[in-house]
């Protein structure tokens, strides 16, 4: 039973790990090199991760400096920002890609904040369809008579412990990231 509730807690944490991820790719206002992480640029024939063709850094809390290390590669990270959804306006020197990231009106901010809570209902789904996985693989243990009815019960309730303590962490990730969106 050990094993199904470390396999049920793994599982789980990989939801959250992935919740934050997404998390952070929102833009709240604030420059992040996150926002742009994920990009991916035409490079050397293929599509390739901008992480991987420069160097990504916060020259301030506004702006975003994209400094590749071939300097040819400029124009193509202009146009992969430009058709990206980050709704970003490259600015380029020739060297050096920055992206000023512009504070948020009160519209956009209550859109971020419906689209963050719809994000966290999805990612509790995840959590409740995990625990039902481990909860159906407990009921198979009673039916092959490996654990006794009463073990399972307890298996239950340890699971459900599990399930809340991630509920609670969606939750507590949901608050700080609102109040990151509502702040000016």
């Amino acid at each position: 039973m050990k094993e199904i509730f470390q396999k049920a807690e793994d599982a789980m944490n990989k939801t959250l790990e992935k919740m934050r991820g997404e998390f952070s790719s929102l833009r709240t206002g604030r420059a992040s090199v996150t926002l742009v992480e994920g990009l991916r640029v035409d490079a050397y024939g293929s599509m390739m991760p901008i992480n991987q063709l420069a160097n990504l850094n916060l020259s301030d809390p506004k702006t975003i400096e994209i400094r590749p290390w071939d300097v040819s590669l400029v124009s193509n990270i202009e146009k992969a920002i430009q058709k990206s959804d980050l709704g970003l306006t490259p600015v380029n020197d020739g060297k050096v890609v920055r992206l000023l990231v512009p504070k948020l009106n009160e519209e956009r901010r209550k859109e971020l904040i419906k689209v963050l809570n719809k994000m966290a209902e999805d990612f509790r789904v995840s959590v409740r369809n995990e625990r039902r996985i481990y909860l159906e693989e407990l009921k198979k243990y009673e039916k092959e008579k490996k654990i006794a009815e009463d073990d399972r019960k307890k298996g239950e309730g340890e699971l459900q412990k599990i399930t809340d303590v991630h509920m609670k962490k969606i939750d507590e990730s949901l608050k700080a990231k609102e109040k990151e969106i509502i702040e000016v």
